[in-house]
């Protein structure tokens, strides 16, 4: 048996996948990478596939960039680790947590940082805080947490509770208690059967109704994606998040934005909450693209005036009772920090924002095709929605059948993208991608909608 038929042996023997079906594997094998440079990843049999995913979201500067790699290497001749429990610190937790607060804007006061391994583990942190802080100030029953459907933070059971995309919660109830759900603002399949523009923001109706309805001492937070990105690559109409944040300081709400996917320049900007003209949040969480997924790495940040109350209140006696092993990990967050520089240094930001543009008129050719419904995106964050029926709307059938054929049709000629359970097909590709490589990802979907329309329509 060669090398390769072993490998693929003892994965589908000891290997658990994520988000994969154990049945998977009966009719395709295991795809093994081995190696990854720039905007490409090779496979065991040598094959090389363009990567118009960043991996899953997150390889911001692409893969195996010299410069963090470097970085890594010599932090890890210095120190690997060292916790920073009980008051301990490390040279790269400083410099990065004094780094993440110069890029946001100061009037918001975001100042105070700690580093997790991801994004479930900051969404936890946060969402604990946030019920901490109001607890500390003797505001015990507000600690219910509103999200929003399609929405997705992680995969923790409070991470969980908080997702809007209810398959993530079938057969593991009951989950944490407390977590509500509103609409969002999914202007293509609007559940209030309204258009864009023209409506009256039922979706955001819908929130402020909720939380009179619960009443307003009840809740702690509002928790949202700026750009829901795994429920299918919803933008909001820029009108929505300055009424939300209107909203939220109306019945003294705290707002969390989840920047986990849409951080570190993938929307065209530093981070999603700088468009709509500033939105300021209360806490930010962000992961994948702070790292560019070199070492795994997210961010909790919170506002000083939370940071503050909590120390002044929490007893003395009794620290704050949180933490991970690997919270402000000194390797982590060396990554971080040069991953950062090469942002800036490169101009990937605004290289986003100019290939954004580039990528979303190439997709929106592909209207063309009657499968498809919808193209969305800001920035290297785009989306196709796929139906069977324009006017419609209705999804093509088996459900998800549709974007998983046209990313194994993708993959079977070299390009990487994703499928999503909401019946879209994902792409977010390094923030190094080139016009050249956009124009192949326009043109292998041009040529594998057309296979996936002749299986699966009528």
């Amino acid at each position: 048996m060669s090398l390769n038929k072993d490998l693929i042996a003892l994965d589908k023997q000891y290997l658990i996948h994520p988000v994969t079906h154990p049945k998977d594997f009966d009719h395709l094998p295991p795809k093994i990478i081995v190696k990854g440079k720039g905007m490409y990843i090779w496979d065991i049999d040598g094959k090389e596939y363009l990567d118009g995913f960043a991996g899953l979201w997150c390889v911001a500067v692409g893969h195996n960039h010299p410069k963090i790699i470097k970085a890594v290497h010599e932090q890890m001749q210095k120190l690997c680790y060292f916790t920073s429990f009980h008051g301990h610190s490390t040279p790269p937790s400083i410099e990065l947590a004094v780094k993440v607060a110069s890029l946001i804007n100061p009037a918001y006061n975001l100042t105070r940082t700690w580093f997790t391994c991801g994004g479930s583990e900051t969404n936890e942190t946060n969402l604990k805080m946030v019920r901490l802080y109001w607890q500390l100030q003797g505001k015990t029953e507000k600690s219910k947490i509103i999200s929003r459907r399609f929405s997705y933070h992680g995969m923790g059971l409070s991470t969980t509770a908080a997702t809007g995309i209810f398959p993530f919660h079938w057969n593991i109830e009951p989950l944490a208690q407390g977590f509500l759900h509103v609409a969002a603002p999914y202007c293509y399949q609007c559940e209030f059967d309204k258009s864009y523009p023209g409506c009256d923001f039922e979706c955001i109706q819908d929130l402020e109704d909720t939380i009179v309805s619960e009443g307003a001492d009840t809740i702690a937070a509002f928790i949202a994606e700026p750009i829901i990105g795994s429920g299918g690559v919803i933008v909001p109409p820029d009108e929505y998040f300055p009424k939300i944040r209107e909203i939220c300081d109306k019945y003294d709400i705290l707002l969390i934005l989840d920047e986990v996917i849409t951080g570190f320049g993938r929307t065209g900007r530093m981070f999603a909450h700088e468009h709509w003209g500033g939105i300021r949040a209360d806490m930010l969480s962000f992961a994948k693209g702070i790292s560019s997924a070199h070492i795994p790495l997210g961010a909790c940040v919170m506002n000083a005036k939370i940071y503050d109350t909590i120390g002044q209140l929490q007893d003395e006696r009794l620290p704050i009772m949180h933490g991970f092993t690997y919270m402000n990990h000194p390797v982590a967050c060396a990554a971080g920090l040069a991953n950062i520089q090469v942002i800036e240094e490169e101009g990937l930001v605004a290289k986003s924002a100019e290939n954004g543009k580039y990528l979303l008129d190439g997709l929106k050719t592909l209207t063309k095709y009657r499968s498809v419904g919808d193209v969305r995106g800001l920035g290297l964050l785009a989306a196709i929605e796929l139906v069977v029926d324009k006017e419609k709307r209705t999804p093509i059938l088996p459900e998800n059948s549709a974007p998983h054929c046209l990313a194994e049709e993708c993959w079977e000629r070299g390009l990487y993208i994703r499928s999503s359970s909401m019946e879209t097909v994902c792409i977010a590709p390094a923030l190094i991608i080139e016009k050249k490589e956009i124009d192949r990802i326009i043109e292998t979907l041009d040529a594998v909608i057309p296979v996936m329309e002749k299986k699966l329509m009528p």
